[in-house]
């Protein structure tokens, strides 16, 4: 049997990098920092490549860090290395010390609030090691593909790969607040190209989770991805119209993506949002509730606290249709005279909560219109609003889905597509830190011929 390569973090690897951490923050505070914080990662992977049913790449990847921050007199300071040995260390310490000694004072600048510290970090579950060796990585890899191209119209493979990354975090700081965790996550995707005397298409598919067990089986992604590919070809063109649109999961989730980055801290503070101001202002319809979930077990957007050690709790962005409040974290917060939300890195499990069925009856429920399946191209003003991005999917009659559709523009504002939200599905999509399901959009443009 071939022997595992053993990639994820050994038992004492956290304790390791607590200590480091801990150390690095005691150095900066006795060369003169007035605060001081570190944050270290060890990660480690293997990536494998399968074309056309040939071994394509094998990729053994380990890397490391350590970032140190220091405040002196107000300003801030900050250096990284990858050498962990104790001259590079306080190089490192100095290096950080240095700068904030040249830059200018920023009374938001420093550490968050020591009250807010995560005190008693929960196990969430995040590390589940998997003992994957290259042959058996060829294997699954070479499964997933054969199973794409056991469709006759399947013409060509751009790979099926599978990888495996183990890693372990730790955040410490000034206030005596030192925590970590190691964490792992696992994927197997395929893209294909399918081909007939019209054209070629391609599409892909993936997978991806904390556990190996809750990988989707490697022949379906391969089965998916040939599906998706297939249903493409003949595409048409539309003419311009103004119609309803649904967007499945994967692609609705960069609407909330855009409603993330409108809420940010630095974009409010900055007066660059569309949604400038709006905490308390209804922004989507009644039925809308958008929450964060940090402690879901096992999920991939899960954390027992933010990168700069704030404790994270569950909470509402959106209720009732109504924004609650902003994403922010302590330098965000203190520019707009606020309490951090513990976001400092991003949001955590922001999950879309569904008002209606799944896919199918969503679209039963749109009747006529666009079934939107990818995006391209970055057509979106962050402080107007303005949304124009290249799309295509399948024209929708009936309920059903009628053709096909490429070579076409969907374009409207974010603040009428949010507002005209007329259902959110059940299908929902957990493959990241946004978990939507398919959205029904009341009215967008759509430009083709």
């Amino acid at each position: 049997m071939p022997r595992p390569v053993p990639i994820g973090p050994d038992p004492d690897s956290l304790e390791r990098l607590r200590a480091l951490v801990a150390a690095t923050v005691e150095r900066a505070r006795a060369a003169g920092a007035d605060a001081a914080e570190a944050a270290a990662s060890s990660n480690a992977g293997l990536s494998v490549t399968v074309r056309l049913g040939e071994v394509e790449t094998i990729e053994h990847t380990r890397d490391k860090g350590l970032g140190v921050t220091v405040y002196v007199a107000g300003a801030k300071g900050s250096a990284s290395t990858s050498d962990f040995s104790d001259a590079a260390v306080n190089e490192t310490v100095q290096a950080a010390l240095n700068i904030a000694r040249h830059a200018s004072r920023d009374p938001c600048a420093g550490l968050a609030d020591a009250a807010r510290m995560a005190a008693d970090p929960p196990d969430l579950d995040l590390y589940h090691p998997w003992p994957l060796s290259p042959e058996e990585a060829i294997r699954i890899a070479t499964e997933t593909e054969d199973a794409a191209r056991a469709d006759a119209r399947v013409s060509n493979s751009e790979g099926a790969s599978v990888s495996h990354q183990d890693g372990i975090f730790v955040y410490g700081n000034s206030h005596g607040f030192v925590g970590g965790y190691p964490s792992s996550r696992q994927s197997v995707s395929c893209a294909v190209i399918a081909g007939d005397g019209a054209g070629m298409q391609r599409d892909y598919w993936y997978t991806t989770a904390r556990r190996a067990d809750d990988l989707e089986a490697p022949a379906e992604v391969g089965r998916h991805a040939a599906a998706r590919a297939v249903a493409r070809l003949d595409a048409r063109r539309l003419s311009t119209r103004s119609t309803p649109v649904v967007y499945v999961a994967e692609v609705a989730r960069g609407l909330f993506q855009h409603l993330v980055a409108a809420v940010r801290g630095s974009s409010q503070y900055r007066k660059a949002s569309f949604l400038l101001e709006h905490a308390g202002k209804a922004v989507f319809p009644e039925s809308v509730r958008i929450h964060e979930q940090p402690h879901l077990r096992a999920a991939l957007g899960s954390t027992p606290f933010d990168s700069e050690g704030v404790a994270t709790v569950p909470r509402d962005l959106v209720r009732g249709g109504v924004l609650q409040g902003y994403v922010l974290d302590s330098y965000s917060a203190r520019r707009l005279g606020l309490e951090t939300t513990g976001n400092a890195g991003g949001v955590h499990n922001l999950t879309v909560e569904p008002t209606a069925g799944d896919l199918d009856a969503l679209l039963t429920a749109m009747g006529t219109g666009l079934l939107v399946t990818e995006l391209m191209g970055f057509g979106v003003n962050g402080v107007t609003g303005d949304y124009s991005r290249g799309a295509s999917g399948f024209w929708v009659e009936g309920g059903a889905i009628a053709h096909p559709v490429e070579e076409i523009t969907v374009a409207g504002n974010l603040r009428d597509m949010f507002s005209g939200i007329r259902a959110v599905g059940s299908d929902v999509d957990r493959r990241g830190n946004i978990r939507c399901g398919s959205v029904l959009l009341d009215r967008m443009t759509v430009a083709g011929n």
